[in-house]
C-alpha cells in the first residue's frame, strides 16, 4: 500500500509541475514576439527618421515655398497663393523645357532597340564578346563631368566630327552642331543614347541568358528564321525588361539634368532647355526660390504619376 501511495503522490507532482512549466511558457510566449517587434522597430528607425526627416520634410518644405515670392535671402517673404503656378502655365520656356523632355523619351525607345540588338547579337556566340561587353557598358560607368568637355570638343565647328566629315569629302554636313538651335538638341540625345545604350543592352543580355535554349532550337526546327524568332520569341520573353527600361528610363528623362547643363547650359537661346535645368537656373541663379520650387513641385508630381502609371500598367498587362 506504502509503494502505491508513493507511486501516485510521485505521479502527482509530476503532473503538477508539467502543469505550472505549461502556464509558465503560455504566459512568457507573448514576450517572445514583442521583443522581437521591438527589435525590427529599432533597426529600422534610422531610415525611418532619414526618410521623414529629410525627403518627406524637404517636399513639405518645398510645398510651402512655392507659395512664397522669394528671393532665398530676404527674412520677410511674401505669400503669393497660387501666382507662381499660374505663373508657370503662362511661362513659354516651361512648355518648351517639357519638350525637350519628350524627345530625350523618345531617344530611350533607341537606346532599348540598340541595346536589345547588341544583346542579341552578342548572345549569338561572337567572338571577343567580354570585350564587347566592356566597350558597351563603358559609357555608363563615366562621370558626365568627364564627357561634357570630350563631346563639346567632338560637336565644335573645328571638332574631330567635322574634320572627319570634311576628310571623307563631306565638307556640306560639316556643321556647329552646339552653337545651331536647330541642331543642337539632336546632339545631346545623341550623347545620351551614346551613354546609356549600354545600360539597355546588360539588362536585356541578362535576360536573354534565362531563356531556355531548347525553345529557340525548337522555333529553328519549326522552320523559323531569325527575324521570326526575335519577334515572335526572345521580345515577348524580354518583355519584363522592357518594362523595367522603360519606367528607368522615363524617371531619367525626367531627371535629365547634368548633360544638358555641362554641355549645353540650356542654350543655345534655350534650345536645350529642359525642366531640370530651368528650375535651376530660376531657383538658385536667378533667385527666384518661390518660383524655382513651383517648378519642382511640378518636377515632383509628374514623375510620380508616370512611374505610377508604367507600374499599374506592367501589373494589369501581366494579369491579362
Amino acid at each position: 500500500m506504502k509503494t502505491v501511495a508513493l507511486t501516485r503522490h510521485r505521479h502527482e507532482q509530476s503532473t503538477l509541475t508539467q502543469h505550472r512549466a505549461g502556464r509558465a511558457a503560455k504566459g512568457s510566449a507573448p514576450h517572445g514576439p514583442r521583443r522581437n517587434n521591438v527589435a525590427g522597430y529599432l533597426y529600422v528607425a534610422p531610415a525611418v527618421l532619414v526618410v521623414v526627416g529629410i525627403v518627406y520634410f524637404a517636399i513639405v518644405y518645398t510645398l510651402r515655398i512655392s507659395v512664397l515670392d522669394w528671393d532665398g535671402l530676404s527674412p520677410d517673404p511674401v505669400a503669393v497663393g497660387l501666382d507662381n503656378y499660374v505663373r508657370l502655365v503662362e511661362d513659354a520656356v516651361f512648355w518648351r523645357s517639357l519638350g525637350h523632355m519628350a524627345m530625350f523619351a523618345l531617344a530611350v525607345l533607341v537606346q532599348m532597340a540598340l541595346g536589345l540588338g547588341f544583346a542579341i547579337l552578342l548572345h549569338s556566340g561572337v567572338r571577343a564578346k567580354t570585350l564587347y561587353k566592356v566597350l558597351l557598358f563603358l559609357p555608363v560607368v563615366l562621370a558626365p563631368a568627364v564627357m561634357a568637355p570630350v563631346f563639346r570638343q567632338i560637336f565644335d565647328a573645328d571638332g574631330e566630327l567635322n574634320t572627319m566629315l570634311r576628310a571623307v569629302g563631306l565638307d556640306a554636313l560639316a556643321h556647329p552642331w552646339l552653337a545651331d538651335p536647330s541642331t543642337a538638341l539632336y546632339a545631346l540625345i545623341t550623347i545620351n543614347v551614346w551613354q546609356w545604350t549600354g545600360f539597355s543592352f546588360v539588362l536585356y543580355y541578362a535576360g536573354l541568358t534565362q531563356v531556355d535554349a531548347s525553345l529557340i532550337e525548337a522555333a529553328r526546327i519549326d522552320g523559323a528564321g531569325n527575324w521570326r524568332v526575335i519577334s515572335s520569341l526572345l521580345i515577348p520573353l524580354t518583355r519584363g525588361t522592357t518594362v523595367t527600361l522603360a519606367i528607368l528610363g522615363v524617371i531619367g528623362t525626367i531627371k535629365t539634368f547634368d548633360i544638358p547643363y555641362l554641355v549645353t547650359g540650356g542654350g543655345p537661346a534655350r534650345s536645350t532647355e529642359v525642366l531640370a535645368t530651368y528650375l535651376y537656373q530660376q531657383g538658385i541663379t536667378d533667385f527666384h526660390v518661390g518660383y524655382g520650387a513651383a517648378l519642382t513641385v511640378v518636377l515632383m508630381i509628374m514623375s510620380l504619376v508616370l512611374t505610377v502609371s508604367q507600374v499599374r500598367r506592367f501589373k494589369l498587362g501581366s494579369e491579362a
